[in-house]
């Protein structure tokens, strides 16, 4: 498939005839051509098929149909006035124009090849060919001027053309080779002047008297990739003759470029134009994706042409058995390669809607064959992989729209971009962002009068999409190259896409008729990192243990350590222990044992930590209640969770539902008889396996759901992050979550079970900015877990003491780490649903150079990034995360449907009843294994912590009679001040 600049010596070198898809030679093209009714003069995929496949007449005519626009066409006409004035623009030429205006400098559209020569060369003789060259093709001697207001193609009158030769022969061969290299990037990408020409830039250089490199340079408005391979078949062809002194052997062209650009103005109007535009916007719609292929850095505001190429060679057996499923499908080559990179795409950034670009030669005519100008055209190919096809069934839809596009194939790209209009955004290509090429690769030298030409590579540097992937084939089979632009993605991203998709290739060739989400991409080796590997997290922690016989034994190795702080109140672990015994005596006298519920609705003190501790020591689980919850909510949870307890404090009663069925115990003023009770630890009958507590998370229905957490899971999240986060006796650790918010959780009890001092405040001295900071130096904490709202806006300054900052909750910046991490301070962001027990992977950040990640699966934890069939997306594909491990909560509290929907089957496991919690959090690997968290998949939103559904706010509003439809949205129109809206 030719493509305009990219490897132009494919069809020029020989006596051969190149189209769209494979090399045929010209007898065997003359022959085809007989043999079909001048009616069929079809596009050159009908030799591609007839001469690959032995398909029968009848067989190929029904596969390429003729465009009625095309079965009757009249020859181009000459024009004969206005061409010493200016004749007007191609569609092509005209986008390409406006383009240079906005672009002057840019080499995007430059089309470069360079040439080694070997033999005795006369210059002389090459100078006389060049010049019958520039007479024989107006477009080589073609510029753009502006009259009136539209810019026009001015012919101008031949010049005598002098050659420029470069002498380097008396330079030491390597340094031939260096200014060989320099030279031709520096002609390949040079800038074109289109006012003043000359548009086909000519530069000699010698290296010995027996060996020169010709460098060739043309601009896309008057060439193409086909027109490159004329201009070096005629220039061995003018060489030849008159070197032996023979006049030229080329017969005159008939017509020039402007000829047809001033016929395909006028051809493209009425019923044609009606006919074609209708197809297109028909198959192409007004709603075409974008390409959501993810990216190693963010898009910018305005488009590059930076690039860079990866190359890959496929087998010669996997490219043999690739033809044979083309051949057994009635396809070409072309679309089996086409669908399995449209596989490869739509696996890589989750769409099932995939629009690729693809160029075809544009040629259709036999006017036009011989002629040099801008000619090649763009297909837009755009196919459905929904339903989750097998691969062969995805031919046939590539097929269908393949076919579709050819027979629509003369409306230009350009008008075709004019007449869909659509948004235009500085930062991408209109329609598609991704290009994909087929073509025969012809590496072969020739001779000419004792020489022999060489093509040696020569690019401009630059390209126009986001990724361009290049197939060619050649007597070695399939060869791949892929083409990508280098302010988007990282040179490992291109060589992974390459391997990914030649596991894919192999895959395909291995069952055709298997669905394509099930067709693998990883290889063996990289299957095993994601899935294996990277969680290789197993860590020895007391797994026998219950949580509160974990805090007895540390009670034991420190007893007058300091276990509370509450503004001018201390607890030792002594004292604490005591306490939180007398109220599990207390919860044992009222009936409380395993998977007891007791509810906790209290305001931040020591009696908040006294209550969780002892539910724990009496065998049951604590449900948080948040005491500045609406009372209706309150009661929701406290009807859901069957509670018959409640602890929590005088002055809150009045907040609190009123039910028969609930007793409440005042921890305050009730507190005079729990004291009465022993001192001595208690008996309980639980396990790690029972629950340690119900924390209600938010719910999409608009009602909170209960997750029910174990033991097990709190004595390695303890275990984990103390070791994680560097916990130790020394340490103060900030008590900041509400009793609501899991956070709770990890502060307590990586806290207590370590020996460390846990120090609280009252809701008024969290307040971020003055209450806060004072309390973090009052207090001299070393440790604080503070979501990234709360660390935009708190001073990092002064505060000696402080340590250790984990941010938590809501996904963390670059700039916050950067201010918070550094000069003796560590900086974590640590990341976790409430499903996992509350922290799942953490990371370390050491600058604020890029986002920080959110690392690593802590201790006895698993992490993948599953598609929606469960696979593992290749590193750097945003897919969503799943969780298992040692912290996987048992589910939700008396929603058994909820909890099969979300906790599965592991699908990496044969172990009976593992399973993974899905979290519905968008993620992707890097490199290094480190964890990028992306966003959400439904509506779930972070504000300051909280997991918040919109649509359950969306809900409850949509009750109001005054409410037709309601929309909300988190917006952060200030940055740092997250808000529903």
């Amino acid at each position: 498939r030719m493509v305009d600049g990219i490897h132009p010596l494919s069809k020029m070198l020989g006596d051969v005839k190149f189209h769209e898809h494979t090399g045929v030679e010209a007898a065997t093209a003359q022959r085809w051509k007989q043999q079909l009714d001048p009616g069929h003069l079809l596009a050159h995929e009908t030799w591609d098929m007839a001469e690959r496949f032995g398909y029968r007449r009848s067989e190929f005519e029904g596969l390429m149909p003729v465009p009625a626009s095309r079965q009757e066409l009249q020859p181009i006409p000459r024009v004969e006035e206005g061409r010493d004035v200016g004749l007007p623009l191609s569609f092509a030429q005209q986008r390409l124009w406006v383009i240079n205006q906005l672009e002057p400098a840019s080499p995007a559209y430059n089309i470069p090849i360079a040439v080694k020569i070997s033999g005795r060369l006369n210059i002389s003789a090459v100078e006389q060919s060049f010049n019958e060259l520039f007479r024989r093709h107006e477009s080589l001697r073609t510029t753009f001027k502006i009259i009136g207001s539209q810019p026009v193609q001015a012919i101008e009158l031949p010049q005598p053309f002098r050659l420029t030769v470069v002498d380097i022969s008396d330079d030491a061969e390597d340094e031939r080779e260096r200014e060989t290299q320099r030279l031709t990037q520096v002609e390949a990408q040079g800038p074109f002047d289109l006012v003043n020409g000359p548009l086909l830039r000519v530069r000699l250089i010698k290296l010995s008297e027996e060996s020169h490199v010709l460098l060739l340079t043309m601009h896309h408005i008057v060439s193409d990739g086909w027109s490159m391979g004329i201009l070096v078949q005629e220039l061995t062809a003018l060489y030849g003759a008159f070197n032996d002194g023979r006049s030229s052997p080329l017969p005159e062209l008939a017509l020039q470029y402007a000829d047809f650009a001033v016929w395909q103005r006028e051809w493209l109007q009425g019923d044609v134009l009606e006919d074609q535009l209708a197809y297109w916007k028909r198959q192409l719609g007004t709603n075409l994706p974008v390409s959501a292929l993810p990216t190693d850095r963010p898009r910018p505001p305005v488009r590059t042409y930076r690039v860079s190429d990866q190359s890959l060679r496929i087998s010669k057996e996997t490219s043999a058995a690739l033809k044979r499923i083309s051949q057994q499908n009635g396809v070409t080559l072309f679309m089996t390669l086409l669908a399995a990179f449209k596989v490869l795409l739509a696996r890589f950034s989750g769409q099932e809607d995939i629009v690729v670009g693809t160029p075809i030669a544009g040629r259709n005519r036999a006017e036009v064959e011989g002629m040099i100008g801008f000619f090649v055209n763009t297909l837009v190919m755009r196919t459905s992989l929904s339903n989750n096809p097998t691969f062969q069934e995805l031919l046939k839809r590539v097929r269908a729209v393949s076919l579709d596009a050819y027979q629509h194939q003369e409306f230009p790209f350009d008008k075709l971009v004019d007449e869909l209009k659509p948004e235009r955004n500085a930062s991408r290509t209109p329609l598609f962002q991704v290009m994909f090429t087929f073509q025969n690769a012809s590496d072969r030298e020739i001779e000419v009068e004792g020489l022999q030409f060489t093509p040696l590579a020569a690019d401009s540097g630059s390209g126009k999409f986001d990724l361009t992937l290049m197939m060619e084939e050649g007597e070695g089979g399939l060869a791949a190259s892929l083409r990508y632009n280098t302010d988007l993605f990282d040179q490992t991203t291109a060589v992974r896409l390459l391997n990914c998709f030649q596991v894919l290739l192999q895959a395909i060739v291995a069952d055709p008729n298997r669905q394509i989400s099930q067709l693998e991409l990883l290889s063996p080796a990289e299957r095993s990192l994601l899935t294996r590997q990277w969680n290789q997290t197993t860590e020895a922690f007391p797994y026998e243990q219950s949580i509160h016989g974990l805090f007895e034994a540390q009670v034991d190795r420190a007893p007058e350590a300091v276990a509370l702080v509450f503004e001018d109140q201390r607890l030792t672990y002594r004292q604490l222990n005591a306490r939180a015994n007398q109220v599990a005596h207390h919860l044992q006298r009222l009936g409380v044992e395993a998977e007891t519920l007791v509810g906790v609705c209290v305001e931040r003190s020591l009696e908040m930590i006294v209550s969780l501790l002892g539910i724990l020591k009496a065998g049951g689980a604590f449900v948080p209640l948040n005491p500045t919850y609406p009372s209706q909510r309150l009661s929701f949870m406290v009807e859901d969770a069957g509670l018959s307890i409640l602890f929590t404090q005088q002055r809150l009663l009045e907040r609190l539902p009123v039910q028969q069925h609930l007793t409440s115990i005042c921890l305050d003023s009730d507190w005079a008889a729990i004291a009465a009770l022993s001192q001595e630890n208690p008996h309980s009958e639980v396990t790690p396996d029972n629950l340690a507590y119900v924390i209600y998370t938010s719910g999409s229905t608009g009602q909170p759901k209960g997750v029910l957490v174990q033991h097990r899971g709190v004595c390695n999240l303890a275990f984990a992050q103390a070791q994680a986060f560097g916990v130790s006796a020394e340490s103060r650790v900030l008590q900041f979550a509400s009793i609501s918010f899991d956070a709770i959780v990890s502060e307590i009890f990586k806290t207590v079970l370590t020996g460390a001092t846990l120090c609280l405040g009252k809701a008024e001295s969290l307040l971020p900015v003055g209450p806060l900071l004072n309390l973090l130096r009052e207090q001299s904490i070393t440790m604080v877990t503070l979501p990234p709202s709360v660390l935009t806006v708190l001073p990092n300054q002064g505060l000696p003491a402080l340590r250790t900052v984990i941010s938590a909750g809501e996904p963390c910046s670059a700039e916050i780490a950067g201010s918070w991490g550094g000069n003796g301070r560590r900086f974590l962001n640590a990341y976790g649903p409430t499903e996992v027990t509350v922290c799942a992977t953490s990371s370390e950040s050491l600058d604020g150079s890029r986002k920080p990640p959110i690392g690593r699966p802590i201790g006895n934890t698993e992490v993948y990034v599953l598609d929606a069939n469960l696979q593992p997306v290749p590193i750097g594909v945003v897919g969503e995360l799943y969780v298992g491990g040692v912290g996987l909560a048992r589910g939700y509290l008396r929603r058994p449907e909820l909890t099969a929907t979300r906790f599965v089957p592991h699908p990496f496991s044969d172990e009976p009843g593992r399973r993974l919690y899905r979290t519905g959090d968008l993620a992707r690997y890097w490199t290094d294994g480190q964890l990028e968290y992306i966003g959400r998949i439904d509506q779930q939103v972070k504000i300051r912590g909280f997991r918040i559904e919109l649509g359950e706010i969306e809900t409850v509003l949509a009750q109001h009679p005054a409410v037709r439809e309601v929309v909300v949205l988190a917006r952060e129109d200030v940055p740092g001040e997250k808000r529903l809206v």
